[in-house]
């Protein structure tokens, strides 16, 4: 592989902009070589007199000398053929601004040398964008480093107090239990203290920089003296608690209204639940700052090594020596000669070995760098055998239909009211997770960082052939089962069906229910109990701070009405029908009308109240005019369901006014919220100013077909035309596809956007809840 695609490959997605662009300037010296190659430099051009360059060299230091307002460094000594002294780098330092490296080309006069000279001016620029962005990351981490610090004395301190209650309190009364409460003790003794003093001692090696370090090592004499003084006025793990807060998020419904109804004196108690969610916490912080200092350190790596190889291709374009002399330049910077990365990466381990996983370096590594999962050539295996299979038994079935004229069976209304809709549960399924499996094949194609967006732990996303996998797999249970059951024909005899056969589709329930609550670590459990416990944080909307993943998933529930329909017939068929004789009489109760409007209506409304508390919390505008969107959305479903059960002129003028209200707010939301899209002044007309996707027209086409599928659901609900000879539920179960593959378009696009979001903001980190706030980081 080329370095320029191995080079691209290999960034933080959403630095991208901040890297070197190693391709244009690529494309600088493809320009250089066509001109050195149709025009040959004249003689008395090529030969450059000693005296003319050794006049330019002076020249140029005499004006270095004379800016008094810069200070200039890391200029290249003189070499012994000063012939081959094409360039000199300086560090621009002006009064009150950051460092400005600029290069000076001396073989300007030279024919193509303007060429050159824009080169470097380009270098240039890309040097100093690469090293502020690299000083004002560092500058970050270094603040990160000492929150941490602070957040883990609090933490040792809260240790000591919760599990040593006896040997010392803080000034407010400890809350150890439910039911006991401590009194303030005394002074904390020394023995007992020296445990925490090695853990203060290791927590302020992580907030130490490398210039600290570098002025201890420099002050060798003072450093005991220095390190004694630090010591006496360090306060106590135990009085520390006297300024300390715990903020642990609640983390169940129950706690949610626990922590509604108590004061804010309750929350300030310390407690061994709350000690084992502050350690979680800050777990989880050490892990993602951990993530971060490696995402810089590769950042660093990968400018260096390409700023050393575009200099080496100019060397090879032009015939120069003018590497080695910006190699030592580039050696000499903060860019290449930093170390504080690499030292906090050092005392990040060691922390987090000492103080999470008990000394266990080998778990704690595990940890921190979690290794990414390995294809398997099983996988693309079964994937492919599961596939073929599933083609192939679509294809059995329409040849049993066919061959034993189904369509034109005296039962076939029978089988398509009360069978039908108990399979075409498995197909909505089938079908929104091949959708999926399309998304994550293209997010990854087009570097949509969907791991990072989702909040999965690293090296536990599934790629598109496990999704498929997991697709084909299901299909092949179903489609095996449909053709099984694909039977019309009662027993004269006992004038019903056999049992056996009319318990399939709950049988093949069950598994499916089986799987997706299986505790044993198989078949993704970490994806399994991923999308579990989202989907419970939806159903238990607003008792959960609602996060990206809650309300992604409660929108794909948002196109699954009918199978959450599906599921509720499932109930009705098999506990209030006679499956043995395929009829069933609960679809016509009242009771079961209002289930119908009712269960449909819950995804929606997890997302009204999602929205509602994201208002409250966020302060954002925005939530509330979607909620209203959300709330439009359930009027229209309630009377587009209204009229199909009660039919009338008042009804259908209902639904169609709702209907069209809540389509164009939604279509709006769509193209314009979500996508991003539609935008007069971008540079990309009517689209947005970044683009993933190369060909632009993609964008326009998706933009119809989202408008086309939006309408089509509305005629679905308003009983417009159907198709002839093709049954009620049938044409139900199409449009319902149709909504599948609307909402697996809007996925792609709606995390394209979220992805441009974190790339405006250089946002590649989770940024992690802290459990402790400190009295005088409130009175800032």
């Amino acid at each position: 592989m080329k370095f320029g695609k191995e080079f691209t490959s290999q960034m933080v997605p959403e630095w991208q902009e901040a890297y070197m662009d190693y391709n244009y300037l690529k494309g600088v010296l493809k320009e250089i070589s066509c001109f050195k190659k149709k025009n040959a430099p004249l003689p008395e051009v090529a030969s450059t007199p000693n005296g003319s360059l050794k006049r330019r060299i002076s020249m140029y230091r005499a004006f270095s000398g004379l800016q008094s307002r810069f200070s200039f460094k890391g200029s290249p000594g003189k070499t012994d053929n000063e012939d081959e002294e094409v360039i000199l780098v300086s560090s621009l330092q002006q009064e009150g601004s950051q460092g400005h490296h600029q290069t000076m080309f001396l073989m300007s006069s030279e024919q193509g040398g303007e060429y050159e000279m824009v080169f470097f001016r380009r270098l240039d620029d890309e040097f100093n964008k690469v090293i502020a962005f690299y000083k004002k990351k560092v500058e970050e981490v270094k603040d990160e480093a000492d929150k941490l610090s602070k957040q883990m004395d609090a933490l040792i301190a809260v240790r000591i107090m919760v599990d040593k209650p006896s040997i010392g309190m803080p000034s407010d009364q400890v809350m150890m239990d439910d039911d006991t409460t401590l009194s303030p003790g005394s002074v904390v003794p020394t023995h007992i203290r020296s445990p925490g003093g090695s853990h203060m001692e290791a927590i302020q090696e992580v907030e130490m920089t490398g210039e600290e370090i570098l002025e201890e090592e420099s002050t060798s004499g003072n450093r005991d003296k220095e390190k004694r003084n630090l010591m006496r006025f360090r306060p106590s793990p135990i009085e520390i608690l006297d300024n300390v807060k715990i903020n642990i998020d609640p983390a169940t419904p129950i706690s949610t209204f626990k922590n509604v109804i108590r004061t804010s004196k309750a929350n300030s108690k310390f407690s061994k639940d709350k000690l084992k969610k502050a350690e979680e916490q800050m777990k989880t912080a050490f892990v993602e700052f951990y993530k971060n200092l490696r995402l810089l350190k590769s950042y660093r790596l990968l400018n260096v090594l390409a700023f050393s190889k575009i200099m080496k291709k100019y060397d090879k374009t032009t015939s120069r020596k003018a590497s080695k002399s910006y190699s030592d330049m580039l050696d000499k910077s903060d860019l290449g000669n930093s170390d504080e990365v690499n030292k906090l990466i050092e005392r990040v381990e060691v922390t987090f070995v000492k103080h999470f996983v008990n000394g266990n370096r080998r778990k704690g590594m595990k940890h921190l760098r979690p290794q990414a999962k390995r294809e398997t050539h099983r996988v693309t295996f079964f994937m492919g055998l599961f596939s073929g299979c599933s083609i192939a038994l679509v294809a059995a079935i329409v040849v049993a239909i066919r061959a034993q004229h189904l369509l034109e069976h005296k039962d076939r209304d029978k089988y398509m009211n009360n069978i039908f809709p108990l399979y075409s549960l498995f197909g909505y399924i089938v079908l929104h997770m091949l959708m999926y499996g399309a998304n994550v094949y293209y997010w990854k194609r087009f570097r949509v960082n969907y791991p990072f967006i989702f909040g999965f732990k690293q090296g536990t996303e599934l790629g598109y052939k496990q999704v498929f996998l997991l697709a084909s797999g299901l299909s092949v249970l179903a489609l095996v089962a449909s053709l099984f059951h694909l039977d019309m024909d009662m027993d004269p005899k006992t004038g019903s069906y056999e049992t056996v056969k009319e318990l399939i589709p709950l049988v093949l329930l069950f598994v499916l229910l089986l799987i997706t609550f299986c505790p044993l670590n198989i078949l993704y459990r970490s994806s399994r109990f991923f999308f579990l416990r989202t989907a419970w944080h939806c159903l238990c909307a607003p008792l959960y701070k609602v996060t990206l993943p809650d309300f992604i998933l409660a929108d794909q529930l948002t196109s699954q009405v009918q199978a959450i329909r599906s599921l509720q017939f499932y109930v009705c068929y098999y506990v209030w029908g006679n499956f043995k004789t395929r009829s069933n009489t609960c679809q016509d109760s009242e009771v079961y009308k209002i289930l119908y409007i009712v269960v449909a209506i819950i995804p929606f409304w997890s997302r009204f109240i999602q929205c509602l508390r994201r208002l409250f919390e966020e302060k954002d505008s925005m939530q509330g005019l979607n909620s209203l969107k959300y709330f439009s959305t359930i009027v229209a479903l309630v009377m587009r369901t209204l009229y199909s059960q009660k039919g009338g002129t008042f009804w259908r003028v209902m639904a169609a006014s709702t209907s069209g209200v809540t389509t164009v707010a939604n279509t709006y939301w769509d193209l314009v919220i979500d996508w991003g899209l539609l935008q007069r002044n971008s540079k990309n007309p009517w689209l947005r100013d970044k683009l993933l996707v190369p060909h632009k027209i993609v964008y326009f086409v998706a933009i119809v077909l989202d408008i086309i599928l939006r309408l089509v659901w509305m005629q679905l609900v308003l009983d417009f035309q159907e198709l002839p000879h093709l049954h009620k539920n049938a044409f139900v179960a199409i449009v319902a596809c149709l909504e599948i593959l609307r909402r697996g378009l809007w996925n792609f696009f709606r995390l394209e956007n979220e992805h441009l979001n974190n790339v405006g903001k250089y946002r590649a980190s989770k940024s992690v809840p802290l459990p402790f706030n400190y009295d005088e980081d409130k009175s800032m």
